[in-house]
């Protein structure tokens, strides 16, 4: 889930992400159905990071960007995993970096800030980043944590995407982002990291071999020392990697902190994934290669965020499209006691909460307060919650 719906600033001088609310989506149920939401936020990348992305494929002939682009999405979105780096070259960075870096920091700034929101006033002092290419990441964890006090690592086994990162990075109003290290490193085989507060992989999995994707999980959960968050394409597959490797972060002692409410097995069966949307400003780049008219595009992620620290996770999670109606809101929730059930608010009963599950996001903690007093029964979350009508999903 993107972070709350409102323009944010850090100090004076330094522009850092955007968040603007936009209209209701429907989505349209091809046979296999997402587990769907109500609204999507458009999440900007920081106007530094923004300024250094502009003007990466001039010298560059279109076309040529255009076939690396096609390329790289057939890469990740593929189910064939390979033991060398999807990024080859200057000319596959520069297409990735223009093309998908946006989209890349969306998402891991998503799940970043839902954790945050679970974490408390946890910071991390050291962060690794695990196959992070041009370092989205790095841009995402200073954008989190915005008091700079941390430092960044990013491993990653191409040379051209580190060279690019750190080209990146050297005009970054953060200073973390700015002192980020840059290391070469294989990820496949018995991989070795260094130990971090916080450990970060994003749209990485799905390039590894099964046995590979499960050695970096189980050391990046032996290496953390606060918490792992994990990040993968919105589908099918990006959703199994992400409950794998979500298994075996519990196995190891972890917390899961978002996105879900418990660290039970999850209710989801049947053709249904859980995944989350970050709606991104389309650059020329986008248009070109996929064509059409619209400044946007939603980009569909799936993640884990998990702790070794004690934390409490929502009680609940909206995970499909609120129907709204004449005096009634209904939330297909997943929660902490109940699983997948459903919540009917009414204006009637349930006034102040009754505005709010008008306003609920996609994604969104439920109810409101559990974001604050940690649960249900806690002070400001109304006693009858599970007496509002539950019933199981369609």
């Amino acid at each position: 889930m993107a972070p709350a719906a409102a323009a944010r600033e850090s100090r004076p001088g330094r522009v850092r992400c955007r968040v603007a609310p936009v209209g209701r989506v429907r989505v349209r149920d091809p046979g296999r159905r997402p587990l769907q939401l109500s609204l999507v936020s458009t999440l900007q990348a920081p106007d530094d990071l923004r300024a250094a992305l502009n003007g990466l494929l001039d010298g560059l002939p279109p076309t040529q960007a255009a076939q690396a682009v096609d390329r790289l999405i057939a890469a990740y979105r593929g189910a064939t995993p390979t033991d060398a780096p999807i990024l080859r070259d200057a000319s596959d960075v520069a297409a990735y970096a223009a093309y998908r870096m946006p989209a890349t920091y969306a998402a891991v700034r998503s799940a970043l800030a839902e954790f945050q929101a679970r974490a408390g006033s946890w910071t991390p002092v050291t962060h690794l980043d695990v196959g992070g290419g041009t370092g989205a990441a790095v841009w995402a964890v200073a954008d989190t944590w915005q008091q700079d006090t941390h430092t960044s690592t990013v491993l990653d086994w191409s040379e051209a995407a580190l060279t690019l990162g750190r080209e990146l990075a050297g005009g970054a109003d953060s200073p973390a982002v700015r002192a980020a290290e840059w290391r070469g490193a294989p990820l496949g085989g018995a991989v070795s990291l260094p130990e971090s507060d916080l450990v970060t992989i994003s749209y990485v999995l799905g390039e590894l071999a099964p046995a590979d994707r499960t050695s970096v999980v189980a050391e990046a959960a032996r290496a953390a020392r606060g918490a792992v968050v994990i990040v993968e394409p919105g589908t099918p597959d990006g959703y199994a990697r992400v409950i794998a490797a979500r298994d075996q972060l519990l196995a190891a002692g972890y917390t899961v902190l978002a996105p879900c409410p418990h660290n039970g097995t999850c209710p989801i069966e049947g053709n249904d994934w859980c995944h989350f949307a970050a709606r991104v400003n389309r650059s020329s780049l986008h248009r070109q290669v996929k064509g059409g008219s619209l400044p946007y595009e939603d980009e569909k992620f799936s993640y884990v965020a998990a702790a070794r620290f004690p934390a409490t996770p929502a009680a609940g999670r909206v995970v499909r499209h609120p129907q709204i109606r004449k005096g009634q809101v209904l939330l297909d929730l997943c929660t902490r006691d109940d699983g997948l059930s459903r919540s009917i608010i009414t204006k009637k009963r349930h006034g102040d909460l009754y505005r709010a599950a008008r306003d609920a996001d996609w994604g969104d903690a439920w109810p409101p307060a559990a974001d604050e007093h940690g649960g249900p029964g806690d002070p400001g979350v109304p006693s009858d919650l599970g007496d509002l009508g539950n019933q199981s999903q369609p």
